[in-house]
This record gives C-alpha cells, structure tokens and sequence, in this order.
C-alpha cells in the first residue's frame, strides 16, 4: 500500500514558488459588480439584478493556508485546466481520492486528480496523451494541498 503524506513543504531548492494568498487579499481590484450570465435565453429580469462579488473572498476561504499556482501544460485539460491558468490551492482540506490536488512528485510540482486505486494512492492526469503518475507499497505521495479554483485571462 502507497503511503499519502499531507501537507507536505515546498521541496528545497524548487524553482517554483506558490504564491500566498495573503499577498493578493484585499488588492485595490477585488470588488467587481456581476451579473448571472444566462446560457440560454436572457431574462429580462437580469437587468435589474447586480451582486458585489470580491474574488478573493469568492476564491479563498483560509487566507493563510491558500496559494496560487501557474499551471503549465496540458495534462489537466479535460478538467478545463490548462496552461497559463492559475490554481487555487487549499492547504487546510485534507485531500480525497477524486480531488484534484497538487502534489510533490521527485521533488517537483505536479497537479493531477487523486484516485486509490486497490489500495494504492495515484495521480491520474486528465489528458488521455498522459499516464498516471503509480505508487508502490512504501512510496509516499506528498501532497501540497487541494485545488478549490482556477483562473484564466482569455486574451
């Protein structure tokens, strides 16, 4: 049986670096004014409805247990996670199979869906093009936390 270990550190000497989320919270920015985007046909009652939502309250719950992630490559793509997103993740929820989590894998970061698989924890990629990352009896599977968003600029 694999052994899960959280929350794991940064690896030493990791040249990627989470961003802490105390560093973004209550930037001048935060509060936008939304409005509930209909996939169908429009309400006419949308016009009269507008909400203030402050994305740092939308994204981050715990404050001191939260970091942002960039997101490079493909392997999450058909979990809409892609390159050059950014992730959200929660130190604080103890993470569970299905989750997607990122982890320490030989000492790097790497972002993939949590599965325990006959009693052996892995991490399985949502892109068909990639394997999933297997554990053996005594390994241990560092994760750094659990993803709770994504965010993405789309030009």
């Amino acid at each position: 049986m694999s052994i899960l270990t959280y929350p794991a550190p940064v690896p030493p000497g990791s040249p990627v670096q989470p961003i802490p989320a105390i560093q973004f919270a209550g930037g001048p920015l935060a509060l936008h004014i939304t409005h509930k985007l209909h996939a169908g046909f429009p309400s006419p009652a949308a016009d009269y409805t507008a909400d203030p939502l402050d994305l740092n309250q939308y994204l981050v719950d715990r404050v001191a247990c939260t970091f942002l992630f960039d997101v490079a490559g493909w392997s999450m793509s058909g979990a809409h996670i892609v390159e050059g997103d950014k992730v959200v993740v929660d130190r604080s929820i103890s993470p569970q199979p299905g989750h997607i989590v990122v982890a320490i894998v030989n000492g790097e970061f790497t972002i993939k869906r949590l599965r325990l698989v006959n009693g052996a924890y892995e991490l399985h990629p949502e892109n068909p093009d990639f394997r999933p990352i297997r554990f053996g009896d005594g390994e241990v599977l560092e994760v750094f936390g659990v993803v709770v968003g994504v965010a993405r600029k789309m030009l």
